[in-house]
């Protein structure tokens, strides 16, 4: 009952991310307000010739949005804007790998969008090993922002994860994953579990991994869900989206 809008902040994106198709084509530039927000108006006006309208928007396509801050805070509020496309501020969310600055610029934004925080590894060896930009932005450092945002926002967080076959996906990890959390309050935060989408890099996790890895979570009270899949048949699922001459 949801037409979400995936949107892009970056012409490709300069964390090459080892399982990212869009980090191999390396960093182009920065998008500009209009050209984010025209993503958005792009399918609201497809969606009005059935009827229907955008109900949600995700910066969770090409980039990250918070190295592109000034651009996609402005676009969010003519996206919110009731003389612009009126989207709940609850609808529209901000994904970042932690760049912890960002988390400290939006927390003192007046406007109740959420954010979600991309993980994929419980300690910094692992993380720097898949997510080279943890080298910057190490867990702590974000982390330690996202405790500030909670404790002024009292917004719930999500924390993404990718499920990559034997590299993060170990019923031990996840067990290490709990200790990193337990920080936070368990109202204040959920785990997205993201199935790993082929690049030619890696494999994605079984499913019974998956069970594995989520029960160990679940038992200590955390709440979970699992990402539905869309987009793996044109190369547009999560970590597919790449340009194409």
């Amino acid at each position: 009952g949801r037409n979400t809008i995936c949107v892009s902040s970056e012409v490709g994106c300069p964390l090459a991310c080892s399982f990212c198709a869009t980090g191999k084509m390396g960093f182009k530039r920065n998008l500009e307000v209009l050209e984010i927000v025209e993503q958005v108006l792009f399918f609201a006006r497809y969606l009005k010739k059935l009827g229907e309208r955008v109900t949600n928007v995700v910066f969770m396509g090409m980039g990250e949005p918070f190295l592109n801050y000034d651009n996609v805070i402005a676009a969010v509020r003519i996206l919110n804007n009731k003389d612009g496309l009126n989207i709940g501020a609850r609808h529209i969310s901000i994904s970042t790998v932690g760049v912890a600055g960002g988390i400290q610029k939006l927390t003192k934004e007046p406007l109740q969008i959420n954010l979600a925080v991309s993980l994929h590894a419980p300690n910094d060896k692992l993380r720097s090993e898949i997510v080279p930009a943890n080298k910057a932005h190490s867990l702590e450092a974000f982390l330690s922002a996202v405790d500030d945002y909670l404790k002024e926002t009292k917004r719930k967080v999500m924390f993404q994860y990718i499920m990559i076959k034997g590299v993060n996906d170990s019923p031990d990890l996840a067990r290490e994953l709990v200790n990193l959390l337990r920080r936070f309050k368990k109202s204040l935060f959920m785990v997205n579990l993201i199935l790993y989408n082929p690049t030619g890099v890696f494999e994605p996790s079984e499913k019974e991994q998956i069970k594995k890895f989520r029960q160990v979570l679940e038992e200590q009270g955390i709440e979970v869900t699992e990402r539905y899949r869309f987009g793996r048949g044109i190369k547009a699922a999560c970590g597919q989206l790449t340009m194409r001459s």
